[in-house]
């Protein structure tokens, strides 16, 4: 809760076109601080997508609020616009649109049944930093936005970090009083608060990374280009962006209806790949009463997903081993439709 805090916050939020930046502990908790300062909880519903990382389900859990997935467009991997409106019920306060993979959701149609359903947008946009859509930056595209700096995300801290990002000054000060203890004057707690603080130690690596963002972020796109090149007859799905989008490319992520053999035959090659993510949320044993649900493209995209390796200091060469690896794999099965 220092100068080098203070200044990060200014300079991200600048950065991210927002008014204000509030940093936190880590992703999960900028998230669930948000849904409590919109005074979400027992008996609400928020709107999450179906295939995500857990964090965004467990936010809204720990608000006492329920959870209501909603599938995925299979080409972008991010929740699905037109399927929205269907999962809206009376008991709806929110949608938690995620930026998957560093690719910005569909905002404008999800803002447009917010508006009419009067219901909270909240980006999860902890992948997406430096990413725009339709011009503008992720964090700036809802009501408010949730964002991790957890280290292996294209701004990362040497240890866990997150922030919130928001426009609406009311909300930034709930915020600010949450994330410690409930107070906004020492040993005055006007509500229950949690422990949330980004530290100033991570907060100034965060500024001496800040600058560099947008270059790393450059050279991730120069790599995604080559990758589709280089991968264009392999038997394998390649990312689609869609034109709205300038993705921050956090993952590189194929799909192949012979995942795990093709992930095998890469390590045997000295490639390294993640599976991002192999059992979906509805699937987890923490949400039981979910696990017979019917989400059949969140269940194909955790069969079928290889993140292959995407940093901005893979040089031509390791890209070129990368891929030669790829094509050397032969499915036996046609590509994924």
């Amino acid at each position: 809760m220092g100068p080098e805090l203070e200044a990060f916050e200014t300079e991200f939020a600048q950065y991210c076109e927002v008014k204000h930046c509030i940093g936190v502990g880590n992703g999960l908790e900028a998230l669930h601080l948000l849904l409590r300062a919109y005074g979400i909880g027992s008996g609400d519903e928020v709107i999450v997508p179906s295939n995500t990382f857990i964090a965004t389900w467990l936010a809204v859990t720990e608000c006492g609020a329920t959870p209501v997935p909603v599938e995925p467009n299979i080409d972008t991997h991010n929740i699905d616009p037109a399927l929205i409106d269907s999962a809206i019920t009376p008991r709806t306060r929110a949608i938690i649109p995620v930026h998957l993979y560093g690719q910005p959701a569909d905002m404008d149609p999800i803002n447009a049944l917010a508006a009419k359903h009067g219901l909270i947008v909240i980006e999860d946009a902890a992948q997406a930093h430096g990413a725009r859509y339709k011009g503008r930056r992720s964090g700036s595209l809802g009501h408010a936005a949730a964002t991790s700096f957890y280290p292996g995300k294209n701004l990362g801290a040497l240890g866990d970090g997150g922030a919130v990002l928001t426009n609406d000054e009311a909300i930034a000060n709930k915020i600010r009083q949450l994330r410690n203890y409930g107070s906004t004057v020492k040993y005055r707690h006007e509500v229950t608060g949690y422990n949330s603080r980004l530290d100033e130690m991570q907060a100034a690596f965060l500024r001496a990374k800040l600058p560099m963002l947008d270059r790393w972020n450059s050279r991730r796109r120069e790599i995604s280009v080559q990758y589709a090149q280089l991968l264009a007859e392999a038997d394998i799905c390649l990312p689609k962006a869609p034109e709205f989008a300038e993705p921050a490319w956090h993952l590189y992520v194929i799909r192949s209806k012979q995942r795990d053999a093709l992930k095998a035959h890469l390590e045997r090659q000295g490639v390294s790949t993640v599976i991002h993510y192999p059992i979906p949320p509805h699937r987890q044993a923490c949400y039981q009463p979910l696990r017979g649900c019917r989400l059949p493209i969140a269940d194909v995209l955790a069969e079928e997903v290889l993140s292959l390796p995407m940093h901005s200091e893979l040089n031509i060469e390791e890209i070129g081993r990368i891929t030669t690896a790829v094509l050397g794999f032969r499915q036996s099965t046609r590509r994924p439709s």
